[in-house]
């Protein structure tokens, strides 16, 4: 359905994405908004920066799935596929539930006073208590995991079908492309419509059963993501040659939603503006990241293959430091530097030379 070359810009945006996860997850120690643990002093500011990336940073990465999905299915069966994923989602998930998650479980209780003698006394509780946030079961930050792998799944018939030679929707839609490149902003009116019918019954929750909002939400932005990389070049072509307004659409929407929020709560123009927004911002990040990140460099090589341990990594690694800092009474910014490198810098040595290096870690992990 595609070419089988490789798009640069589509791994920088992965790489790029859960960098920011990282930067947000420290941020998430230091903001209001519910989270394991908290600084001891609360610094307002600093929501607006997250409050920003969160309009598209999860959307752009479930369509960068989608896109990753076209091109990991071009090669393979649908029972080849549906193998490969479990290998790369289901058994990295099982892993991390009960090896990467108990960790980040157990410093929050005994931060909070729980009276556990040691993690090996915590340990069997994952088992016995139920699920997160009244038991100790959880999957923590790896629940993008069991909605992509159901994700997959479900959508397999469908992309079995549209990656058929000449499939009738894909060549309406590069038709309808190269004559009308606005066209492509169509696509979040059925973001806007699962925002305005669901959103408010179903708050994101990442819980899978009974999250019907996240889901629909989702699952539509993954199968936008096969779908437009089936166009091939014409998509590319279109993104890049909307770049401009898409920003401009994205730095217009951005403050309205904001203004919204603060005036005109509950209301029916909320889902319009952030759906505009997020959609907005996707092209924009899609547009100029074609036009100057799809080229290959060792760096990113390298980048790619690190970045799905680093994702399974890196709270575990963060909470672990937040632990020891949270309640110092030194400045938030020297927290936050020491945050932010050692998240980055410990998961680059635990990757670098254990993961790496041990052939069954690979499995584990997720890499190929």
């Amino acid at each position: 359905m595609h070419s089988k070359t490789r798009r640069h810009d589509i791994d920088w945006i992965r790489v790029i994405v859960f960098d920011i996860l990282i930067f947000y997850h420290v941020g998430m120690l230091f903001v209001e908004w519910g989270f394991h643990l908290k600084n001891n002093v609360i610094v307002d500011w600093i929501k607006w920066p997250m409050i920003f990336v969160n309009q598209w940073r999860l959307p752009i990465l479930f369509v960068v799935s989608g896109i990753g999905t076209s091109y990991a299915l071009s090669k393979k069966s649908g029972g080849g596929f549906a193998f490969e994923r479990f290998k790369r989602l289901f058994i990295p998930l099982v892993m991390g539930i009960l090896l990467i998650v108990p960790p980040q479980v157990y410093l929050e209780r005994i931060y909070n006073g729980a009276a556990y003698t040691s993690f090996f006394d915590f340990y069997p509780s994952i088992f016995n208590t139920g699920p997160y946030p009244d038991g100790n079961f959880s999957w923590h930050h790896l629940w993008f995991l069991p909605y992509l792998f159901l994700m997959s799944l479900a959508a397999l018939p469908l992309f079995l079908w549209l990656r058929k030679e000449d499939n009738s929707v894909v060549l309406f839609l590069k038709r309808s492309f190269k004559k009308r490149a606005g066209l492509l902003y169509l696509f979040a009116i059925p973001l806007i419509l699962i925002d305005l019918f669901l959103e408010g019954d179903y708050p994101v929750t990442h819980a899978l059963v009974g999250d019907w909002y996240a889901l629909t939400w989702f699952f539509t932005l993954f199968i936008y993501g096969f779908l437009l990389v089936s166009v091939k070049e014409v998509f590319w072509q279109t993104v890049e040659k909307l770049r401009y307004i898409s920003f401009i659409m994205g730095m217009v929407a951005l403050p309205c939603l904001v203004w919204l929020w603060y005036n005109l709560d509950p209301s029916f123009w909320i889902p319009i503006a952030r759906q505009i927004n997020c959609w907005a911002w996707i092209l924009a990040i899609f547009g100029f990241a074609s036009k100057y990140l799809n080229k290959p460099s060792e760096l990113l090589t390298y980048r790619n293959k690190a970045v799905y341990p680093f994702y399974i990594l890196h709270q575990t690694v963060m909470m672990l430091l937040a632990f020891y800092l949270v309640d110092l009474n030194i400045y938030y910014a020297i927290k936050m530097f020491v945050l932010v490198l050692g998240t980055f810098g410990l998961t680059w040595i635990l990757y670098e030379f254990i993961i790496k290096r041990v052939k069954l870690l690979h499995l584990l992990f997720g890499i190929k």
